[in-house]
């Protein structure tokens, strides 16, 4: 195993459900391998790729392959609380939010899953407006006081209600949110369009979320950095909101890199989204070794200087 850890989480949304269990662990084995550290899950997952229309299949998958191997000390363990349905195939209409009970159990059912004593980093996935923000802000810090999460984060949340979250957990000295997680790629879509297939009103990074992750130390996760898998697959188009001539001008750009470096296109995204200020840790989801292979070597890659000033200004 090597010594240096690769700068990006493994994503696991389809273990136990698109990937069987045996894909499921090898590629563990393989991330383990290669100096792997976070692996990202949710209790949700995968709800919708599952016959009895509920998650947590992938949590299930991870804590029986902890417990085969006995390396829960190796790695980091990242989940999420908040959209997992309350009723089979039920969402988005009916979904288990934010709320202090739900919580409370939403952790210790995950906790059981895994087979784990404590998560690393435990995430609200997506807003519940129907729960005062200075509500979840005490709910989720107290997580932290139980000692069954280190850390805690926010999915899919505007910047806004980071930093309302933590002025108040600040005034009761409690755990603050320390992460964001969020939709980000090379690749932006237009302004205020929606884009197909995702669910979250406010699951795109913005300049806002940036600026404040890096004025008040906040970690910065991506997730579907790689556009599922739309820069290496013609077949797999753009969703339409990423079609207007600043793609254009990215996807010059990143293709004469590509060449260049002799990378895949996906390669240099993650390399770049791994050497922005503040740096941002992509959340690579994979079906075999070989793209995990690929995905690591990526983040282990420092971009020229010539090439990121290029990337950034495209567009």
């Amino acid at each position: 195993m090597t010594d240096a850890h690769p700068r990006m989480a493994l994503g696991t949304m389809h273990f136990g459900t698109r990937l069987s269990a045996a894909q499921s662990r090898e590629i563990l084995d393989a991330y383990l391998d290669l100096g792997g550290q976070w692996i990202d899950t949710a209790n949700c997952y995968a709800f919708w790729g599952a016959e009895s229309g509920l998650g947590g299949q992938s949590e299930t998958v991870i804590g029986q392959w902890l417990a085969d191997r006995g390396v829960r000390d190796q790695v980091r363990i990242s989940t999420k609380v908040g959209a997992e349905p309350t009723r089979p195939h039920g969402f988005p209409g009916a979904v288990e939010g934010l709320g202090r009970e739900t919580v409370n159990q939403a952790i210790r059912d995950s906790l059981q899953r895994l087979q784990t004593e404590h998560v690393d980093m435990y995430w609200a996935h997506m807003e519940d407006r129907a729960q005062p923000v200075a509500d979840v802000a005490e709910t989720f810090g107290s997580l932290v006081d139980q000692g069954v999460t280190a850390r805690i984060g926010l999915s899919n949340h505007p910047a806004w209600y980071a930093a309302a979250a933590n002025v108040y957990a600040q005034q009761w000295g409690s755990a603050g949110f320390s992460a964001l997680q969020l939709r980000e790629s090379y690749l932006h879509p237009r302004p205020d369009t929606p884009v197909e297939g995702e669910d979250h009103p406010h699951g795109m990074m913005t300049i806002e979320s940036k600026n404040l992750a890096e004025r008040c130390g906040l970690d910065l996760w991506a997730y579907t950095p790689l556009l599922t898998g739309a820069y290496e697959h013609p077949e797999r188009p753009l969703p339409e909101a990423y079609r207007h001539p600043g793609t254009d001008k990215r996807l010059t750009a990143l293709r004469t890199w590509s060449d260049r470096l002799a990378m895949k296109p996906s390669q240099v995204v993650l390399a770049f989204l791994n050497a922005q200020q503040p740096t941002i840790t992509p959340i690579v989801g994979v079906s075999s070794v070989a793209q995990l292979t690929d995905a690591v070597e990526a983040t282990r890659f420092s971009l020229p200087q010539e090439a990121l000033e290029e990337l950034n200004a495209a567009g």
